[in-house]
C-alpha cells in the first residue's frame, strides 16, 4: 500500500479523493493540507483521512507519506513539487509540470539528482477511449497514418469558474490549461515529436468575469489565448493544434488522425471514455466499442500506475519523460511565435506500453 499525501484540496480534487478511496486498491491518502483549511477539514471528515496538516512542509516531513500528490494551481506547481523533492518524496502533480520550461526542467534535475519520480497528469490517455485509439493505430485500421488536426476552441472559463483570474496569469492560457490533454493524447497515439512551429495572440486583453462569484469583475490577461501550432513527429507526420479561450462558437473534429486507408476520430482527451469512430471508404462512421477499463472519469489513474510502478521498480508511464516533453511542446508554441521560426525540441520521447485489458478495475 501506497501511502498518498495531497497538497491543495481545491476543485479538482473532490474526483481525486473518491477515486483513490472507492477505485484504487493499493493507494490510500494518509493526509492533506491547503492554505483554506476548511477545505483541508472537510475532506478529512468526508473521507475519513487520518492526518491533517498545517502546511505542506510538515507533510513533506511526515515518514509515513510515500508520494506527494500536488494540485495546486499551475504557477504553484512549481514550489510545491521543489520543497516535495527535496523532502526525498516522490510526486505526482496536476498539469503542467511547471508553468514553464526552465520549471520544468529544474524539477527533473532535482529528482534524478535524488534518484525520485516526479511526473503527473493528464492521465485521460490510459481510459479506455484513446488505449482503444491507440490499439486500433497499432493494428493498421487506418494504414499508415499522414497527418492529424486537434482543436479546442472556447470563450475562456470567466463565465463558469468560480475563481478564473489565474486562468489569464503565469502558467495560464489554453494551452497550458487544456493544451496538456490533447497533446499528451497525440503522443501516445503518434510518438514523440521533433519539431515545432507556432503564432499566438491576445485578441481581448480585458476579460470581465460573469461567474457569480467574481461577476463584473475585470481580468487583466497577461499570457496568450490564442495558440496555432504545427507539430513535426519524428515519424515524419505533420499535426495541426488550436487552443484558444477567444472563440464563441465552432463546429470542429476534437483529434482526427488521418491514414492511407482511413480516418480515426478520437474522443474528448479531457475524458476517458469515447466515442471512438472509425471512417473507412468500405463502412463509412463506424463506432468502435472500447476494449480497455476506465471508461468514466478515473482521475488517479495515474497516480495509482505510478505509485504500482515505483514498488515494482519500472518506469511509471506518466513520469517526467512524458510530462517533460509535453512542458517543451505546450510552452514552445510562443517561443517559436515569438522567434519567428520552428523550434527544434531538446527532448526525445518513445511510447510506453499499453494498458492491459485483463488486470482487474483498480489494480495496477
Amino acid at each position: 500500500m501506497t501511502n498518498i499525501g495531497i497538497v491543495g484540496v481545491g476543485c479538482i480534487s473532490g474526483i481525486y479523493l473518491e477515486n483513490i478511496t472507492n477505485l484504487y486498491r493499493d493507494i490510500r491518502v494518509i493526509g492533506v493540507c491547503d492554505l483554506v483549511r476548511e477545505r483541508a477539514e472537510n475532506a478529512v471528515k468526508q473521507y475519513n483521512i487520518p492526518k491533517i496538516y498545517n502546511d505542506m512542509h510538515e507533510l513533506f516531513a511526515d515518514p509515513e507519506v510515500d508520494l506527494v500528490l500536488n494540485i495546486t494551481r499551475p504557477y504553484e506547481h512549481f514550489e510545491v513539487s521543489k520543497a516535495a523533492l527535496l523532502a526525498g518524496k516522490h510526486v505526482y502533480s496536476e498539469k503542467p509540470l511547471g508553468a514553464s520550461w526552465e520549471e520544468g526542467r529544474e524539477l527533473v534535475r532535482i529528482a534524478e539528482e535524488k534518484g525520485l519520480w516526479i511526473g503527473g497528469a493528464p492521465d485521460t490517455y490510459l481510459g479506455a477511449g484513446i488505449q482503444t485509439c491507440r490499439k486500433l493505430l497499432d493494428e493498421g485500421a487506418i494504414g499508415d497514418v499522414v497527418g492529424a488536426t486537434a482543436f479546442m476552441p472556447g470563450h475562456g472559463p470567466e463565465s463558469w469558474h468560480p475563481d478564473p483570474e489565474f486562468f489569464y496569469k503565469y502558467g495560464g492560457g489554453p494551452m497550458m490549461d487544456m493544451g496538456p490533454y490533447y497533446v499528451t493524447a497525440l503522443i501516445n497515439l503518434l510518438g514523440g515529436v521533433k519539431r515545432i512551429g507556432g503564432m499566438t495572440s491576445i485578441p481581448f486583453p480585458k476579460r470581465v468575469a460573469t461567474c457569480k462569484e467574481h461577476n463584473g469583475e475585470v481580468i487583466e490577461v497577461e499570457v496568450p489565448t490564442s495558440y496555432y501550432g504545427v507539430l513535426e513527429f519524428d515519424s515524419g507526420v505533420i499535426a495541426s493544434l488550436l487552443t484558444s479561450f477567444d472563440i464563441w462558437g465552432a463546429k470542429l473534429p476534437i483529434i482526427e488522425i488521418y491514414g492511407s486507408k482511413g480516418t480515426l476520430r478520437v474522443p474528448d482527451p479531457n475524458c476517458f471514455g469515447g466515442p471512438v469512430i472509425l471512417h473507412t471508404p468500405e463502412k463509412g462512421d463506424e463506432e468502435i466499442p472500447l476494449a480497455f477499463a476506465y471508461k468514466e472519469n478515473s482521475r488517479a489513474l495515474g497516480l495509482a500506475e505510478m505509485a504500482s510502478a515505483i514498488e515494482h521498480g519500472r518506469s511509471p508511464r506518466a513520469s517526467w519523460k512524458q510530462t517533460l516533453h509535453v512542458l517543451e511542446i505546450l510552452t514552445g508554441f510562443e517561443r517559436a511565435s515569438k522567434a519567428g521560426q520552428y523550434l527544434d525540441l531538446t527532448t526525445t520521447y518513445e511510447r510506453t506500453e499499453p494498458m492491459d485489458p485483463t488486470l482487474p478495475v483498480g489494480v495496477l
